[in-house]
């Protein structure tokens, strides 16, 4: 294989490490194989005088990571066991854990599109970078699926409702609002990036950043604060739909009916994950948490007809079961959250590792 067929790409530069995604035909989205190397490589470097700085970016010109390899977990909800998607979750969720307690500056690259799982190779990082051309998302209530890879736990401390917002729209948001939502901490011009990178191999990471954030451009969600938070506020799913749908604000009618395309299932799965991830606290408790939920939705079949209407046949006509939220009890939503026994994720029993101090997200 040569290296440009290699799905990670490593390499220093003065004392900088770098990790670029490199599947950009499939916009960098991660498969197992890949999270295996980039954890690879911070074991290496974190012990590495020489390495002062990690930074991650993404091959191409589109984005960082569009999500995880999800046409692989439809592969294997729909004719396999789910043993090869418990298996890249465990690794990918252990990943997201140790990015947030990295010891090193870790300065994810955000620029273009960042989901999913990008977002969990990205947003726990201590430096956090977004451009003009960052469109940042959790869209997985669209496949059928919940927010994971730490998405709960980010999501859960933004300000008033607007993760519960960003959590069950599945909408994109700009740099201004990453800002805002707490998914990101800086700002620069796409155009900055390269002399950014280059500062990254000469100077602390503290410092270059400094020398090229800007001001980020305005957002849109704080305009929307007023309903959003008067809406998603609302205990159950089926509350926030009629708070929206009675709201005199357009924009609240229009999330209404973006809600109604989701599936029923995974609304009432990710609010209740949500709601739950605040009460936990710890990162860790809350990945241990979306495993849990993860891998109970694999034999839910919205995730497999989520994922055909969408990324396979992309005919954008999923035909949900159940097709309503009134068909969605809460004991089907409360089964989701059954522990695993032998086979937890564990990472909140194992505690953080001695020494580091817990991750600030």
């Amino acid at each position: 294989m040569s290296g440009d067929e290699e799905p990670v790409l490593l390499r220093t530069a003065g004392r900088a490490g770098h990790v670029v995604l490199n599947r950009p035909r499939a916009l960098n989205a991660l498969n197992h194989t890949m999270v295996r190397l980039v954890d690879d490589a911070l074991t290496a470097w974190e012990d590495d005088p020489a390495v002062e700085t990690v930074v991650v970016t993404g091959a191409g010109e589109r984005g960082l990571c569009a999500g995880g390899d999800i046409r692989a977990v439809h592969d294997d909800a729909r004719d396999g066991d789910g043993t090869a998607s418990a298996a890249f979750w465990r690794d990918e969720y252990r990943l997201n854990a140790r990015i947030a307690r990295y010891p090193k500056p870790y300065v994810a690259l955000m620029d273009g599109i960042v989901m999913g799982g990008g977002v969990g190779i990205s947003a726990h990082g201590s430096v956090r970078v977004v451009t003009e051309r960052s469109r940042v998302a959790m869209p997985e209530t669209g496949i059928g699926f919940v927010p994971d890879v730490g998405g709960t736990h980010l999501l859960a401390r933004a300000p008033g409702e607007l993760g519960t917002y960003l959590a069950l729209t599945g909408l994109p948001v700009g740099a201004g609002d990453a800002l805002l939502c707490g998914l990101a901490d800086h700002y620069l011009p796409s155009g900055s990036v390269p002399a950014f990178l280059d500062d990254l191999a000469a100077l602390p990471a503290e410092e270059a950043v400094a020398r090229h954030v800007q001001p980020s451009p305005a957002g849109e969600l704080a305009g929307h604060r007023e309903w959003i938070d008067a809406c998603f506020a609302a205990g159950t799913v089926e509350e926030i739909l009629r708070r929206l749908l009675a709201h005199d604000d357009p924009a609240a009618k229009e999330t209404a009916q973006t809600l109604l395309t989701r599936s029923p299932s995974a609304l009432k799965a990710t609010l209740a994950s949500l709601r739950r991830a605040r009460r936990l606290g710890t990162l860790e408790a809350v990945l241990d948490q979306e495993f849990r939920v993860s891998c109970a939705l694999l034999t839910h079949p919205d995730l497999v007809e989520g994922v055909r209407a969408q990324i396979i046949d992309k005919d954008r006509d999923p035909h949900w079961s159940p097709a309503t939220l009134a068909e969605v009890t809460d004991a089907d939503v409360e089964r989701l959250f059954a522990p695993l026994g032998e086979h937890e994720l564990g990472l909140s029993d194992a505690g953080a590792a001695p020494g580091r101090p817990p991750g600030r997200r």
